[in-house]
């Protein structure tokens, strides 16, 4: 982490759906300005299609990404860590900060059902990339 840019891992269980999706606007509405990661504690084999689905539909691609594992380093480098409502632990050092985003999850839901939590998630970004880069406004 430098001064200019701060770093936020999502972390949910399986990295496979809503932590991808923040991970997603936050990389596309920081402009770079904030570094992103994400993991889960079990990753799944591969990311949600619903979730690929519903962000292409907002115009951000994904399919690039892949579920990754959660590990002490991955929090240590962190500035922000922010777990999606799906009860994973992080351990925690002092300095971090810590929120826990109560969202639905997306597994084996339809893209109806999906749209919403994605719409959800990109408010959160936006108020998030206000807080973290005020020289970052994000954009629609």
């Amino acid at each position: 982490m430098t001064e200019t840019t701060p770093t936020v891992l999502f972390v949910c269980v399986h990295n496979a759906g809503r932590s991808q999706m923040a991970a997603g606007y936050l990389e596309a509405l920081s402009h770079g300005q904030i570094e992103v990661l994400s993991a889960g504690s079990e990753p799944a084999e591969s990311i949600n299609p619903i979730a690929v689905q519903a962000m292409a539909e907002d115009g951000i691609d994904i399919t690039g990404s892949a579920p990754k594992i959660l590990t002490t380093d991955a929090v240590k480098e962190s500035d922000v860590v922010i777990t999606m409502g799906c009860g994973d632990a992080c351990p925690i050092f002092p300095g971090k900060r810590y929120e826990d985003w109560q969202l639905d999850d997306p597994a084996g839901q339809g893209i109806d059902a999906v749209r919403p939590i994605r719409d959800d998630i990109k408010s959160r970004i936006q108020q998030l990339i206000s807080e973290l880069s005020p020289a970052a406004t994000p954009s629609n």
